[in-house]
C-alpha cells in the first residue's frame, strides 16, 4: 500500500456518523449489504485532489473505478449547494472537501469484497465487507408469555442477517387480526394507529415536524381491536425496525440489532385487557414514578426570561391578572457554559472541578440574577415551583472571554483527563455529531465517577437555593454504534439509554438532597416514566403541530409515560392566533401537564411570548386572557382529581391521558376519533382540532354520558354534534355520581 495521505485528504467512514436517517457523506450505504444490494461507496476528498477513484479486490481481482462527484437531494428548503444540505443535516464538517461516491454490486451472499481510494500516490488502507445473506433459524428466539401467547408468532420463518461470520440482526413476525391496531412504540407524533406503517427505535432530535422520528421511542406495541388485546416488548436498547402491516397486511415484521456476545432475541408477550397488558409490560421494566401533586397546577416558561427582573416580573404579571402559575421553568438562567452557575456570577475559577458552593458566588447588584436565593423564596411565597435547565454536555465554542469559559475550560480537562466522558472507539473523547452543541463533550451516566462529579457542582442548587427540580433537555446527542462506554456498553446498546441515565441521575440528586421535585425530559426510552416528567419537544405553531401533539401524548401514556405536556400554542415562530391558542390551551387544561412556552427571539418586537395576555395584546382581543384566566382556574380545580387518577393509575397500568382504544378496545368507531381521550376514570375529552369551527362532533361509547359543561343527557354508542365556542372544550363524564362530582369542577 502507498504512503499514508495527509490528514483528511480522502475520508471514509464506512459506518458513517452515526446519523439514525441521513448516510454521512463519507460512508457505505448500505453499511451492511445483502445480496443483490447496489452498494454506494461515499468519500469526502480535498479540494484540488487530482482524479480520485476506487479500487476493488474481488476474489484477488483488483478493478479501479473513477469516482465522480456525489449528487445527494437537499432537504427542499432551497435549491443551494446540496452536499452542503446534506452536510448541515447530518452535522457533517466539510470545509474544504467535497463527496464523491462509486456504486459497487450487486454481489451474491458470503461474497468477500476489499476496497480502497486512490488519489495519485496517496491511498487509504484497505477497507473489507462481506455481503450479507438472511439464513432461518430456530435457536434466536427466547420468547416469555402466558398460555396461548405462542400464537401470535406466525408462520413466516425467523431468519438472522449473517455478515463477517456473525450474526447482526433477526427478524420475525406476529400476527395481526383484520380489526387490530397497534398503539404505543414510544412517543409518536405521526399517528395513534401504526397500521401500515413502518417505523423505528432510535432516540432521535428531530427539530419540529418530527413525523415518523421521535425523542422518546419504545420498543412496547400494544394491539387492540380483536376478541382479546394483548401487547409485545423486545427486550433490547438496540435499534428494531417495526413493520406494522406495510408490507404484509396480515403481519407486524419486527427487525433487531444482535447483541455480538448474546445473540438472541428477548420478547415478552402479554395477554389480558389493556389495562392488564401494560401493567405486565410496566412489571417487566419499570412503573412510572410518583410525582408531587404540584406537578398539576400551570405550568409557564420562556426563553427571553432571561434575568430576575424579567422572571419576578412575569410572575407577578401572571398573578396580577388572575392567571394561576404553579410552576415556572427558567431556561436561560445560567452563564451556558458549565450550567452550573448563573449568568454574570463572579467565582474563582478552580482548575480541580470542584463542586461550587452558594458562598463561593458573587452575585453583582447590576447583574442579571443579582439574588437567586431571594427571588426563588420570594416564587415558592408566591405559590410557584422553580425548575432550572440542563443540558448533558461540555461545549467547546464558547468564547474565551465569556464569563464561564475559563471554569467551562478546567471542566472538559477534568472530564477527559478521568476519562469521565463518553470515548470513541479508539479511547479518545466523543465529541458531539449532532447540529446542538457540535462538538461538545458528553459525560458517561454509566461510570458512578463521572456521574457523582457531574451532580455535585449541581447540589447547591437544590440545598441552597432552594430550587424544586430541572428541565432536563437534550439526551439525543450519542451517535455512533461504535462509541464506548463505562460500563463496558458500546454505542449500539447504551446511546438510546442515555437519555434515561441523564433522567436518573438528576433523580437520584433530588432523592440525596431530600427534594420533593422532578425532572422534565424531551427524550428517554424504555422505562422513562420511571424519571418524570416528560414533555413532546419543539414545535412551531401550527394546527398540524397541535394535532401531532395530541398523538404524542396519548402514545406516550400508551409506552408507559404518564406525567407528560408539550407547548400549547407552539414554542417556535409566529404567535398562534387566538383561535389556535385557546382550542390548544383548552386541551392543555385537561391533560397531564399544561404549559406554555416559547423560543428565544432576541428580544426583538413584538414579542413572541406565549403569555396569554401577549397573544392578547398582539391581537387585540382580549377574550383570550378571560378564557385564559378561566382555564387556569378550572385546572386548579382539577389538581386532586389528576393526582389521584395519575397514582391510581400507576398501579392499574392506565396512563391519566387514556385513547380511548384502552377502554373500549373493540369500539371501532374510536379511530375516526383519535384525538379524544379519557382523562382519567371520569372524563372524556374531545379537543377541537381544526380551525374555523362552531361546532364539534363526538364520538360516545356505550354507557350514560352527561354534557360535562350544562349537564345534558346522552345516549352512548355514537356520535354526538355539540357546540364549541372558544373558552370550552367538549368534554363529557358519564352518568354517575363520580362523573358529577367530576364535572361539577369545570363549571
Amino acid at each position: 500500500m502507498t504512503a499514508s495521505p495527509p490528514d483528511r485528504s480522502i475520508r471514509h467512514t464506512p459506518g458513517g456518523r452515526g446519523h439514525a436517517y441521513r448516510p454521512s457523506l463519507d460512508q457505505r450505504v448500505p453499511v451492511v449489504p445483502i445480496a443483490g444490494d447496489v452498494i454506494e461507496v461515499r468519500a469526502l476528498v480535498a479540494d484540488g485532489l487530482g482524479d480520485v477513484t476506487l479500487e476493488v479486490d474481488l476474489d484477488d481481482h483488483v478493478e479501479s473505478f473513477p469516482a465522480p462527484p456525489l449528487v445527494v437531494a437537499g432537504d427542499g428548503e432551497e435549491d443551494d449547494d446540496s452536499h452542503l444540505a446534506a452536510a448541515a443535516a447530518a452535522g457533517e464538517q466539510v470545509e474544504g472537501m467535497h463527496p464523491v461516491a462509486v456504486e459497487l454490486g450487486p454481489y451474491g451472499p458470503g461474497q468477500p469484497v476489499s476496497y480502497r481510494w486512490v488519489a495519485g500516490d496517496l491511498a487509504t488502507e484497505w477497507f473489507t465487507l462481506e455481503v450479507g445473506v438472511w439464513l432461518p433459524t430456530d435457536d434466536v428466539m427466547r420468547i416469555q408469555g402466558p398460555d396461548g401467547a405462542e400464537h401470535l408468532v406466525d408462520d413466516f420463518a425467523t431468519e438472522v442477517l449473517v455478515a463477517e461470520g456473525r450474526a447482526v440482526r433477526a427478524r420475525f413476525a406476529l400476527q395481526l387480526g383484520e380489526d387490530e391496531h397497534v398503539m404505543g412504540l414510544g412517543e409518536r407524533f405521526h399517528a395513534l394507529d401504526h397500521r401500515g406503517r413502518s417505523i423505528d427505535t432510535v432516540v432521535f432530535e428531530q427539530y419540529k415536524d418530527q413525523g415518523e422520528r421521535t425523542y422518546l421511542p419504545v420498543p412496547f406495541g400494544l394491539v387492540v381491536g380483536g376478541a382479546v388485546s394483548w401487547g409485545f416488548h423486545v427486550d433490547t436498547t438496540r435499534r428494531c425496525w417495526f413493520d406494522v402491516g406495510a408490507g404484509q397486511a396480515d403481519l407486524l415484521v419486527i427487525e433487531v440489532e444482535l447483541d455480538p456476545e448474546d445473540p438472541a432475541v428477548d420478547l415478552s408477550l402479554y395477554l389480558g385487557d389493556p389495562g392488564e397488558v401494560i401493567s405486565a409490560f410496566l412489571d417487566d421494566t419499570a412503573r412510572p414514578a410518583a410525582v408531587p401533586s404540584w406537578v398539576f397546577r400551570p405550568w409557564a416558561s420562556g426563553n427571553e426570561w432571561n434575568t430576575q427582573a424579567r422572571v419576578e416580573a412575569e410572575v407577578q404579571r401572571s398573578h396580577d391578572e388572575g392567571v394561576s402559575m404553579g410552576v415556572i421553568v427558567i431556561e436561560a438562567w445560567a452563564d451556558e457554559a458549565t450550567f452550573t452557575a448563573f449568568r454574570d456570577a463572579r467565582y474563582t475559577p478552580r482548575a480541580d472541578g470542584k463542586a461550587f458552593g452558594l458562598d463561593d458566588f458573587e452575585f453583582p447588584a447590576d447583574g442579571a440574577w443579582p439574588d437567586p436565593v431571594g427571588m426563588v423564596r420570594r416564587l415558592h411565597e408566591q405559590g410557584t415551583k422553580v425548575l432550572l435547565w440542563q443540558i448533558p454536555v461540555l461545549p467547546v465554542d464558547v468564547p474565551a472571554d465569556r464569563l464561564g469559559a475559563e471554569q467551562l475550560a478546567h471542566d472538559r480537562d477534568v472530564l477527559v483527563d478521568n476519562g469521565w466522558a463518553v470515548q470513541e472507539a479508539d479511547g479518545s473523547p466523543y465529541h458531539n455529531r449532532g447540529w446542538w452543541f457540535p462538538g461538545a463533550l458528553l459525560p458517561d451516566f454509566t461510570s458512578p465517577e463521572a456521574t457523582d462529579w457531574w451532580l455535585s457542582r449541581r447540589r447547591y442548587l437544590l440545598e441552597e437555593v432552594g430550587i424544586d427540580g430541572f428541565k432536563t433537555d437534550g439526551g439525543e446527542h450519542a451517535w455512533g454504534d461504535e462509541l464506548r462506554y463505562a460500563d463496558g456498553t458500546r454505542g449500539a446498546e447504551t446511546n438510546n439509554r442515555f437519555a434515561n441515565l441523564y433522567a436518573e441521575a438528576y433523580h437520584r440528586l433530588l432523592a440525596e438532597t431530600g427534594t420533593e421535585g422532578v425532572t422534565f425530559s424531551r427524550a428517554g426510552f424504555t422505562g422513562a416514566g420511571a424519571f418524570p416528567c416528560h414533555w413532546a419537544g419543539d414545535e412551531d405553531s401550527t394546527w398540524q403541530a397541535y394535532r401531532a401533539s395530541i398523538t404524542a401524548g396519548l402514545s406516550a401514556g400508551v409506552s408507559g409515560v404518564f406525567a407528560w405536556g408539550f407547548d400549547h400554542g407552539g414554542f417556535s415562530g409566529e404567535i398562534p392566533d387566538p383561535e389556535l391558542y385557546l382550542r390548544s390551551a383548552a386541551m392543555a387544561m385537561l391533560c397531564p401537564i399544561m404549559q406554555y412556552h416559547s423560543e428565544y427571539n432576541h428580544h426583538r418586537s413584538p414579542s413572541r411570548d406565549r403569555t396569554p395576555w401577549n397573544i392578547a395584546e398582539r391581537h387585540d382581543d382580549p377574550t383570550v386572557l378571560t378564557a385564559y384566566r378561566r382555564f387556569t382556574e378550572i385546572r386548579e380545580r382539577l389538581v386532586d382529581y389528576l393526582d389521584e387518577q395519575y397514582h391510581a393509575g400507576i398501579q392499574r397500568g392506565l396512563p391519566l391521558m387514556r385513547p380511548l382504544a384502552l377502554m373500549w378496545p373493540t369500539d371501532q368507531e374510536v379511530w375516526a376519533h383519535p384525538y379524544q381521550y379519557m382523562l382519567g376514570d371520569h372524563l372524556l375529552v374531545a379537543p377541537v382540532t381544526e380551525a374555523g369551527v362552531e361546532e364539534w362532533s363526538v364520538h360516545l361509547p356505550e354507557g350514560e354520558w352527561l354534557d360535562a359543561w350544562d349537564g345534558t343527557s346522552f345516549v352512548g354508542g355514537r356520535v354526538v354534534t355539540v357546540a364549541a365556542p372558544l373558552d370550552r372544550i367538549p368534554a363529557f363524564v358519564p352518568d354517575t355520581d363520580a362523573g358529577r362530582r367530576v364535572a361539577a369542577l369545570l363549571r
